[in-house]
Order: C-alpha cells, then sequence, then structure tokens
C-alpha cells in the first residue's frame, strides 16, 4: 500500500496539537518521593544523568540547528521554539533535581559548543541545496535521538515499577515519556514530506548517504567519554544483548529514506558499529586491561 502523502500543513497541524496537548511538565506537579534512594542512586543513577544531561543539552542544539538551517522554516521553529525546546529543558530540569535528591551531582550540559563539523556544514549551507541535505540530517538525526528517548524511558519505567517506585514511575518518568513520540513523529513526518516532494536531486540524496554514515552518533555521545556512558546505560537497560533490535528502531527513519533500495537491510551498518562501539568503550573502562 501506498504512503500517504504528507504535506506542509500535516506537519505544522502535527506541531500545534503537540503544543496544546503537551505543554512543559510543571516542577510542582511531579512526586520525587523516592522510597530506596540508594537502591535507585545505584541502579539508575547514571541513567538519569545521561538522560538529565542529553535533556538540558537542548540549548546547544538548537544552536546547532541555527548553524545548520539559517533559513529555517516557519514550522520548523515554531516546533523548536514553542514546543520542543520549553518541554526538554523542563524534562532535563525535572531529572536534574531528582538525581541531586539522590545525592547525585548535579547534570553538567555542555550547552553552547558546536563542533567544527557543524560549523563547516553551516559555513555552505547558505548555498541551498547544501542547507537542503543539512536539512534532511536535522530530521534523521532528531528521529534518531527521539526514538532512542523512547526507548530509553519505557525501560526506566519498567526498572521503577519494578522496585516499586510507582511516585517516581508515574509524576516523572511516564509523563517525560509521553511526550517523546510527538516529538519522534514531527523528524519523521518532515524527513519524509522532503523525499516524497522530491526536494533532493539523487546527487544530495547521496551526499546525504555519505554524511550520515560519516557522522552518525548516539544522542549526548560524542566523547569517548560519553559513549562509555551511553555504553553504560545500555547496559544497565538490558538493551546490550538486542542491540541490534534497538539499532532498528532508532535507524528506522533513515533506513526508510536513504536505504530503501538496499534490499534485506535491517539496521545500516554505521548505526549497529556506532551502537557496538558505545558497549565496547563502556567494558573498557569498567575493566581496564592491566598494565
Amino acid at each position: 500500500m501506498a504512503r500517504k502523502l504528507i504535506t506542509p500543513g500535516d506537519i505544522r497541524d502535527h506541531v500545534l496539537r503537540l503544543g496544546e496537548k503537551h505543554p512543559p511538565i510543571p516542577l510542582e506537579s511531579v512526586d520525587r518521593t523516592v522510597k530506596d534512594p540508594r537502591g535507585v542512586r545505584q541502579r539508575f543513577g547514571h541513567v538519569i544523568d545521561y538522560l538529565a544531561r542529553v535533556e538540558l543539552e537542548v540549548d546547544r542544539n538548537v544552536l546547532e540547528l541555527l548553524t545548520l538551517l539559517p533559513d529555517v522554516s516557519e514550522t520548523d521553529r515554531l516546533f523548536y521554539a514553542d514546543v520542543w525546546q520549553p518541554q526538554e529543558i523542563q524534562h532535563g530540569l525535572i531529572l536534574d533535581r531528582l538525581q541531586q535528591d539522590l545525592d547525585l551531582p548535579p547534570a553538567d550540559p555542555d550547552t553552547d559548543t558546536v563542533s567544527a563539523k557543524i560549523r563547516l556544514l553551516g559555513a555552505l549551507a547558505h548555498l541551498r541545496p547544501v542547507q537542503e541535505v543539512a536539512r534532511l540530517l536535522y530530521y534523521l538525526t532528531g528521529a534518531a535521538t527521539e526514538k532512542a528517548a523512547v526507548v530509553a524511558y519505557n525501560k526506566l519505567v519498567e526498572g521503577l515499577d519494578e522496585m516499586g517506585e510507582d511516585a517516581v514511575s508515574r509524576t516523572i518518568v511516564q509523563p517525560i515519556r509521553r511526550q517523546e513520540p510527538g516529538h519522534f513523529a514531527f523528524y519523521r513526518l518532515s524527513a519524509t514530506e522532503m523525499v516524497q516532494q522530491g526536494v533532493l536531486a539523487p546527487w544530495q540524496l547521496r551526499l546525504a548517504r555519505v554524511l550520515r554514515r560519516k557522522s552518525f552518533s548516539p544522542v549526548g555521545a560524542h566523547t569517548p567519554q560519553h559513549r562509555a556512558q551511553f555504553g553504560s546505560v545500555l547496559t544497565t537497560l538490558g538493551l546490550q544483548d538486542t542491540v541490534e533490535d534497538f539499532g532498528a528502531q532508532i535507524g528506522l527513519v533513515e533506513r526508510e529514506l536513504l536505504w530503501s533500495r538496499e534490499q534485506g537491510m535491517r539496521v545500516p551498518d554505521y548505526v549497529l558499529a556506532a551502537l557496538r562501539d558505545t558497549l565496547e568503550q563502556f567494558r573498557t573502562q569498567a575493566h581496564p586491561a592491566a598494565v
């Protein structure tokens, strides 16, 4: 069955619905009661810290977006400025307050560093064909990031429920989890609309494949230390033995749009390689070789 053609109006309507149905979560609405602070700290403290840091780094993400897309569309601006950024910042603040309740140090987000790779691509973004490629890459990165968040929050809810930590699960993690699929849908709709409407010429799609292969990184994992932390999160959440399934979920949109001609591809190889690298980084740091 042919996929429904997506229009810019569909995407804008989706963004408006997100803003109406999912306002930022008020700090006073959550219950940070923890029955076993030590147990939660030992089992999930590093997971909460990683999630808090990534959520709070949205300010840097916006700087990256403005670097890549100097002519950002009104719908994109509406999404990141009025919906996504306010929601994500609040997620980060709530999670950061929770981890401090657990006697953990506050998150240390990087909110203002724009990488050299992004600055280089941004320097060329005044050329419309380059900006179109950058916009597709922005949507693909967003889709992978938000799908990873959905999976992580699902697993965190399961773990907290097992521990009987119903207040944190019910009033913090579950409300955050409910807001993430709408973000994923925005990125998926936006990327799909670009491809359906033929915005990118074949050479631009080839360039997007090359750049995506070279630039892919799991969310928040841009340094060896962060990659090891991501591997630790995967391990704690029980995803280390199903990493290919996880990769298939976070790589779904780019597999559909960039690699549809690759028969039998379940996970883009660079996605799986990056995930396996985080697990290896974690194992190396957790069990360093004797010297």
